[in-house]
């Protein structure tokens, strides 16, 4: 082997390894995306080099890139609400137990915002693939580049959510009007907690160290005593 083409698969395989790096880290920043993007592209170029001599695996690694583009490329239409709340809440409830981490948006390490943004991601996707809708797909593709931290949830970043009109704190809050899926935002925005429904939120809760869901009445927990706005995602407002 010459001394380029070794190096070609050096260059390969790290692309190809930064790749499973990512999927094996569980922060999702800036940095990591677009490591993330570049070992991919670099990893298909390297195998598109040593395949171009075999036409059949040279359309196929060609071709490649243009098949992950399509759901991207199908025609939107509206939201059902309920149907994706329904995939959202059912996305929640299987980070059940998974390791607190800070950062973290993978069901190998989760923060507090983390989880809700990586249950809607979750939700969207399956939404996208079960209706052939292009616009959850797309909608899949802005929440995972754009970050979002509890503090920016509670300011309506980018107009992901809006308030509810409720506050106070967890244990003595009327839960008249709150809906599954609602997020409870600490007002000094450093923590963030989903309702489940029946008196129930899940966090992902740095002191207990994993995602838990208590009930807000009967529970101990720290986060239930302290003041709290509630807000929606704009996407399971009807």
């Amino acid at each position: 082997m010459s001394p380029s083409r070794r190096l070609l698969t050096i260059c390969t395989l790290g692309a190809a390894a930064g790749v499973v790096v990512f999927f094996l880290n569980p922060v999702n920043s800036t940095v990591m995306r677009l490591a993330f993007l570049g070992s991919l592209l670099g990893a298909w170029a390297g195998l598109t080099y040593f395949v171009w001599n075999r036409k059949a695996l040279r359309f196929l690694v060609m071709l490649a890139p243009s098949l992950l583009t399509i759901p991207f490329l199908l025609p939107g239409r509206p939201f059902d609400s309920k149907d994706l709340r329904a995939d959202y809440m059912t996305s929640l409830a299987s980070y059940e137990a998974t390791r607190y981490f800070w950062g973290g948006e993978s069901p190998r390490g989760i923060d507090c915002s983390g989880l809700p943004r990586r249950a809607l991601r979750d939700a969207l996707l399956k939404y996208g693939f079960r209706h052939a809708n292009g616009l959850a797909f797309r909608t899949w593709l802005e929440h995972w580049w754009f970050d979002a931290s509890a503090k920016a949830l509670s300011e309506g970043y980018s107009g992901y959510t809006h308030p509810t009109g409720t506050s106070g704190t967890i244990r003595k809050m009327d839960y008249a009007s709150v809906e599954p899926g609602d997020l409870a935002l600490t007002r000094d925005g450093i923590h963030a907690l989903v309702y489940a429904g029946d008196g129930k939120w899940i966090q992902a809760d740095p002191g207990l160290g994993a995602v838990a869901t208590l009930d807000g009445r009967t529970d101990e927990n720290p986060w239930f005593r302290l003041p709290v706005t509630l807000h929606r995602w704009q996407l399971l407002t009807p």
